[in-house]
């Protein structure tokens, strides 16, 4: 008989439990997300990381219309034409 033994991988990060309420079906859905071998902690830890890294950014579905208007007409990658056309819109608006 042969017996395996999982070992646990040390980490010189102080780690802390927490307690958090969250509906019950956002931890199922979650969970679904993850494979066997995956760590929820770990990956709520990941979550939470990017969320931070991210900051008060907003994303593309939180920018006005203004905006966006603004943030193509200044990419290198758009036609001439449309740019000035973006712009002579967002100059007349303001």
């Amino acid at each position: 008989m042969r017996v395996v033994v999982a070992m646990k991988r040390r980490t010189k990060q102080r780690m802390t439990a927490i307690h958090v309420s969250i509906p019950v079906r956002l931890l199922e859905d979650f969970d679904e997300t993850l494979s066997f071998s995956q760590s929820r902690s770990a990956a709520i830890s990941n979550l939470i990381k990017k969320e931070l890294h991210q900051g008060n950014t907003q994303g593309i579905s939180d920018a006005t219309t203004r905006q966006l208007m603004a943030a193509l007409s200044s990419r290198e990658d758009i036609e001439p034409w449309f740019s000035r056309v973006l712009l002579e819109i967002l100059t007349k608006g303001s």
